[in-house]
This record gives C-alpha cells, structure tokens and sequence, in this order.
C-alpha cells in the first residue's frame, strides 16, 4: 500500500554524536562558518570515493574529514563563489594528502 504522510509520527531523539562522527564535525564546520562547510563537503566526497575504492577503511572517512577541517584552522574566507572554488580544491588537495600520507600505516583501517 502506498504511504500514508498524514498519519505518520515521528519521534527524533539526540543524536550520538561518538557514534556519528560526521555528524558532529558537520555541526563544527556550521559553527565555523565561512567556507569551512564547503571545505567539509568536499572532504567527504575523497574521503567515501577513497572508501570505495578500499583505500581506507569506513572509519577512515571521518579522519579524513577531521584533518582537513583540523588544517583549515578557526575560519576559511567565504566573501564570493571564487572563495568557496578555492576552499572546495584545497580541501580535496588536503584530503588526497592525508589519504596517501595515512593508509600506508594503515591508520584508516
């Protein structure tokens, strides 16, 4: 049957945060402002496309993103689209860097 809206409820709780990682550097990067939710996006995407490609390990992902969002500091400038542009490639650059640097070691397993 197909899905009835109206009648649905939903009940959210906190979320974990220990257990959601992402989560809560999505929040840190919301906090930061700037370009920093730009930079966090794009380490995502090297870091899951890394993961499936068995480059590092599923809980590499968050290490990945936390590095880069670690080596962007307080605040990325964000005063146009050239801005956020820059912030995407740097973050990509960064996140290639700490992939190649960390999986040999097996840091990302």
């Amino acid at each position: 049957p197909a899905l009835d809206l109206k009648g649905l409820r939903l009940d959210f709780a906190e979320p974990d945060l220990k257990r959601f990682p992402c989560l809560a550097l999505a929040y840190g990067a919301l906090e930061r402002g700037g370009a920093a939710p730009a930079m966090l996006n794009a380490a995502d995407e090297v870091a899951v496309e890394a993961f499936l490609k068995g480059v590092i390990g599923f809980t590499g992902i968050h290490r990945v993103i936390a590095g880069v969002l670690d080596a962007v500091g307080e605040r990325g400038v964000a005063e146009d689209v050239q801005d956020i542009v820059e912030a995407d490639l740097a973050a990509r650059k960064k996140a290639v860097d700490i992939i190649k640097a960390t999986s040999e070691k097996r840091y990302f397993s």
